[in-house]
């Protein structure tokens, strides 16, 4: 399995710690070209290995850690998605509903992304808290995950339980989901809730 961070800000570079934690290997990638991201990766470790947005996009599951508006340029830039699995980091707040079309924006995402399967995941958590250690007074911080396929959630909730988190699934993005969208000026009533799950 390839993993691939599109998108190198606080979010994407918060990513990027998890995985050095573990020295899994992942392509980082962005507007930007690899030679600019080097020293942040270099930085974070060693198996943080910035590229083209093409070599990223080869990966087999991709964390979009862009802007939420930025999601469509992303999605263009292949025909289709398909055998790929998007996590959505992305949060629309003072995305007004209309823009969203009715719909929870992790499902107007997914309409972006044709033939991925789509996994709302590591979004709730501020930067900061997503790239501390997730092992807390004898626990591991919880990373809520939704989905509207849900075999997609399996796969993801094992990537997380490898990046030291516990996984926590919420069904489908109308249910569950719900807690971790955010739109108009209305945060999700999960998103900044830092929960350790005791083992």
């Amino acid at each position: 399995m390839s993993y691939s961070i599109i998108g190198f800000g606080p979010v994407g570079q918060a990513l990027a710690q998890a995985f050095a934690r573990k020295n899994i290997d992942v392509i980082v990638a962005s507007r930007r070209a690899p030679e600019a991201l080097m020293p942040q990766a270099q930085a974070i470790g060693p198996s943080i290995r910035p590229k083209t947005l093409k070599e990223a996009f080869a990966a087999d599951t991709i964390f979009l850690a862009v802007p939420f508006r930025e999601h469509r340029e992303v999605a263009k830039q292949l025909a289709t998605w398909q055998g790929k699995t998007i996590i959505d980091t992305t949060n629309a707040y003072g995305i007004p509903a209309a823009e969203l079309e009715g719909l929870p924006s992790s499902a107007l995402v997914s309409k972006a992304f044709t033939g991925a399967t789509l996994v709302k995941g590591f979004n709730h958590l501020p930067a900061a808290a997503l790239a501390a250690d997730p092992n807390v007074n004898g626990g591991r911080r919880v990373v809520f995950l939704s989905s509207d396929d849900e075999a997609a959630v399996a796969p993801v909730a094992e990537l997380a339980q490898q990046l030291g988190f516990a996984p926590v699934a919420l069904g489908r993005f109308e249910e569950g989901g719900a807690l971790v969208h955010a739109k108009g000026n209305t945060w999700g009533k999960l998103i900044f809730n830092d929960f350790i799950k005791i083992k």
